[in-house]
């Protein structure tokens, strides 16, 4: 193990970019792989490349066969984030339950009666409104956002930004025609049925949550859910495919 390279990839997710370790097991051979910049001994090629690019996307470590021998890849990706706007009940427990889950959370509210430290203790608070908090907080693949105000002045925008970027998840709290209307009013500003398709509105699984716990549970089932499904599909596949092979 290169500690140089090591702890260049740990700067680089603390840094909030996305970095992969790929060593030689038969070799030792070690390179650094952060966007398209690679560092260290072992030649890079495109067949890793690709396997580093699925790594990030999965977020899970992987292998790749070559013709040098077995390519063990590690990878360190930012850390996940989750952007709530409005600083409602709703947001309390939402924030304590996705701080606990790894999250960095930061609540985006205007009104700074609500969005308090009293209130929402240990979290980052942005009192901007809540399009020029998203331009500046950058929603990336690493982040889910979440809109639970009620109000238009200020989910619109928030929604309506975070269109324009890679978040995985946008959910906006509602009931089904809250969600009708607001998404006519995003349709108005040129946004598509596909990219309206991108929003889960009424945020959250449907558990039958009534209490502002109970809605924090099924919001972050759904934001789970969608980050983790693609690879408990691929296990699924995985596990079809060995009993394929064992009837064989």
């Amino acid at each position: 193990m290169n500690i140089a390279l090591l702890q260049k990839a740990l700067a680089a997710s603390r840094g909030g970019k996305a970095a992969a370790l790929a060593t030689n097991l038969k070799t030792g051979q070690q390179s650094l792989i952060e966007g398209a910049e690679v560092t260290g001994n072992l030649p890079v090629t495109e067949v890793i490349m690709n396997a580093v690019r699925r790594a990030w996307d999965r977020d899970e470590n992987d292998n790749v066969m070559t013709g040098d021998g077995k390519i063990f890849i590690e990878i360190f990706n930012p850390r996940l984030r989750m952007l709530i706007v409005g600083a409602v009940h709703i947001a309390q427990p939402l924030a304590r339950m996705a701080a606990l889950t790894g999250y960095l959370v930061t609540i985006i509210d205007p009104r700074s009666a609500f969005a308090s430290a009293e209130r929402f203790p240990d979290v980052a608070l942005s009192d901007e409104w809540p399009d020029d908090a998203m331009k500046k907080l950058k929603p990336d693949r690493r982040t889910a956002v979440v809109t639970l105000t009620h109000d238009p002045k200020l989910d619109d925008p928030a929604l309506a930004e975070t269109l324009k970027s890679d978040a995985f998840y946008i959910g906006a709290l509602g009931s089904r025609k809250t969600h009708a209307r607001r998404g006519e009013r995003l349709k108005a500003l040129g946004f598509t049925d596909d990219q309206l398709a991108r929003i889960h509105g009424p945020v959250g699984l449907k558990l039958g949550a009534v209490s502002p716990a109970e809605i924090a549970i099924s919001v972050m089932a759904e934001v789970i859910q969608i980050l983790r499904a693609p690879a408990e599909e691929r296990k699924a596949e995985r596990a079809a495919e060995k009993s394929r092979e064992t009837a064989a």
